[in-house]
């Protein structure tokens, strides 16, 4: 999953970026709100925590800009204001979740990870499918009851399709979930990832629509 990181703070900024990619989550970090502004417009994210006192452009103005654009990727304020008017504040302009600095980081990655479940229209914590469960809290991967050992990119393919049964993804899009503007992108990076799944998962998972991406299928 692809995510952005809104802070001007550097010292926060890099231990949250470090956490974020330790948990194999693509990242990509701007400080200040035209910078914020230019990327939600340019790229597409699975979801964005953003602070609030940002330089040149406050983080409510840009988080108000993106629901008039109609985008509805799952926003999660992380900010020092702490007034209960801010809270207010920012979940009338569109944040789908608010924390105040200074938080636990294993309780901001919690909230991530049910955002994602939200937007991806779940509720159960755990990826079930086909004898296949993935468990983001934990990152463990079972084949019918058996740990098996994926890769971060490996991991990071599935659960994007896997989140979804039945929602075809393109390359281009499965590219857009795995890597944050720093990544070199080798034209056959996905389909390795895909066929490292198949490997350790068994072909059936994952099927190839021919020259439109990849599925996993509902039934």
């Amino acid at each position: 999953m692809r995510l952005l990181l809104v802070e001007d703070d550097t010292m926060i900024g890099e231990a949250v970026l470090q956490v974020l990619r330790a948990e194999h989550y693509a990242v990509d970090w701007v400080r200040d709100g035209p910078m914020a502004d230019e990327a939600l417009k340019s790229e597409h994210y699975d979801l964005v925590l953003l602070d609030l006192g940002l330089p040149k452009r406050d983080g409510l103005d840009v988080l108000r800009a993106l629901r008039r654009r109609r985008d509805a990727v799952p926003v999660l304020v992380a900010t020092a204001r702490d007034a209960v008017s801010d809270r207010i504040a920012g979940l009338d302009a569109g944040a789908d979740d608010y924390v105040v600095k200074p938080y636990d980081i294993d309780e901001l990655l919690a909230r991530i990870r049910a955002l994602l479940r939200r937007s991806a229209g779940r509720g159960e914590p755990v990826f079930e499918h086909k004898g296949v469960s993935l468990n983001p809290a934990t990152r463990e991967a079972m084949l019918h009851g058996q740990p098996v050992a994926l890769s971060a990119r490996e991991w990071a393919v599935l659960e994007a399709l896997i989140a979804r049964p039945g929602a075809l993804l393109s390359r281009s899009q499965l590219e857009e979930k795995l890597f944050s503007w720093k990544d070199d992108v080798s034209s056959n990076a996905v389909e390795v990832y895909i066929h490292g799944v198949r490997k350790k998962l068994g072909n059936e998972l994952i099927q190839t629509v021919r020259g439109l991406g990849y599925v996993v299928p509902k039934e």
